[in-house]
């Protein structure tokens, strides 16, 4: 399921660089750690569901890519990302 509209801007205004940002990887970030976080209460309902658990996946792993990006590029702005988000590693 995707975000709801309300929500992806709520999301969108914490965590955006400036007024217009929109799709900076801070923001990406958060839009899929909430997805992620929705799909894993999911799952605990619907433990059979393995096509849903494949999209969770690809979704970890984009988020992990963007991750390592910020944290190559912006290292103090990835240590408060992960501290806002309360993302562990």
């Amino acid at each position: 399921m995707a975000v709801a509209n309300e929500n992806k801007q709520q999301i969108i205004s914490d965590y955006r660089t400036h007024e217009k940002d929109t799709g900076s990887s801070e923001v990406q970030i958060a839009i899929l750690t909430d997805r992620i976080q929705h799909l894993t209460e999911h799952f605990r309902t619907h433990k059979k569901d393995n096509h849903s658990r494949r999209g969770l996946l690809k979704m970890v792993a984009r988020r992990r890519k963007l991750l390592d990006y910020v944290k190559r590029t912006n290292l103090p702005g990835y240590e408060a990302l992960i501290g806002r988000l309360g993302i562990r590693r």
